[in-house]
């Protein structure tokens, strides 16, 4: 059986392994300290403190930065076709200093290739942006997209930006002609529309809240019809919610079309030929209930598996998927609508352990 994991996270030791990476002035900021990184706005309350409790590091700190404890792991035990790389690092997070950003993004992109890319040709990897300087970020964009393993941008969802703006098209511009996908991931500054809550659990279930209104955004807003040769992924932020999403908009569409004349097909129609969404972490629901909710969506190409490997809640592909499910069905959600949205020929990939040159 194939498995492609449509969302990992590679990481960094310290924010002071990107400083090879940096130009001055941003090469001695970071090597001096002056800026320490995100800082996460709530504590964990799982065994691993956000990771899996056995994610560690030799001498037993929590590690996502070491290549053959994943290999070990996730890549080899479960036989990977792929597994797209997708990062925790989002210098988009910087409300200012946009140079800044833009320069660690750079650094990430850079490191990420030496460290992780260039060791396994099962890798797929992100580029990733500041999208607070859209200029910039297009041309890094640019930058990366020749290597083969490149595959997406990726955005992330912060507190205070919905993509579909105007502002945010030089972006999708370089992805459409680099022949990029998009994929959203939340990040620890999503939040709902109250904020995040009292409690981490209370925060966790406003996750898949934040990610709707970006499909709003982009539907609305003419993204999907501006750049016909994009593709979209939401990664990490449930499936459930789609089919609510898919009605209200067609709803409002019919009603309302006048004021958005550029959107030229249903809502719900954008959404069937052109999302996907990662099924981690999957609701605690019946097999019986997964068919109800592809019923719903009115076709089965829009999930993809994925793990969230080190999360704590990852999902292993060998029960987070109801064997109830056809396999036909089972197959499209472990690899199929993946392999397709990427562009891949999994036939490549059946010397799994293969690592680059």
């Amino acid at each position: 059986m194939h498995i492609i994991d449509t969302d990992v996270h590679e990481s960094f030791a310290s924010l002071k392994d990107l400083v090879p990476y940096l130009p001055e002035p941003y090469k001695s900021w970071i090597g001096n300290g002056a800026w320490r990184g995100f800082s996460q706005p709530f504590a964990y309350t799982s065994p691993g403190n956000g990771n899996r409790a056995d994610v560690k590091s030799a001498d037993g700190s929590a590690s996502v930065s070491d290549y053959n404890l994943m290999r070990s792991q996730l890549l080899d035990p479960y036989k990977l076709s792929y597994a797209v790389l997708t990062g925790y690092f989002y210098p988009t997070g910087l409300k200012l200093q946009y140079g800044l950003g833009s320069a660690l993004a750079s650094a990430y992109n850079d490191y990420v290739l030496e460290h992780w890319i260039s060791k396994d040709k099962r890798f797929l990897g992100s580029v990733q942006i500041n999208a607070r300087d859209p200029e910039a970020a297009a041309r890094e964009i640019d930058r990366m997209a020749a290597h083969p393993q490149i595959r997406q941008v990726m955005l992330p969802v912060v507190d205070d930006i919905a993509y579909g703006h105007p502002m945010y098209r030089p972006i999708f511009a370089a992805a459409e002609r680099n022949k990029l996908m998009v994929a959203f991931h939340h990040t620890t500054f999503a939040q709902g529309p109250y904020g995040m809550g009292l409690h981490y659990m209370e925060r966790h279930c406003l996750i898949p809240i934040s990610l709707m209104p970006q499909v709003i955004s982009l539907i609305a807003n003419g993204v999907f019809d501006s750049y016909p040769n994009l593709r979209f992924m939401v990664l990490e932020g449930g499936f459930s919610w789609l089919p609510h999403v898919m009605w209200r908009m067609d709803r409002e569409y019919r009603q309302g079309r006048v004021e958005v004349p550029w959107i030229k097909k249903l809502p719900s129609q954008h959404c069937r030929e052109r999302l996907r969404l990662s099924t981690q972490p999957t609701e605690d629901i019946s097999g019986e209930d997964w068919g109800k909710l592809i019923d719903l969506m009115g076709t089965d190409d829009i999930l993809v598996f994925s793990t969230d490997y080190p999360h704590f809640d990852f999902d292993d592909p060998n029960a987070a998927i109801p064997k109830s499910l056809s396999s036909g069905t089972r197959d499209k959600i472990l690899w199929k609508n993946a392999a397709d949205f990427y562009g891949l020929d999994v036939r490549e990939s059946t010397i799994p352990n293969q690592a680059a040159e």
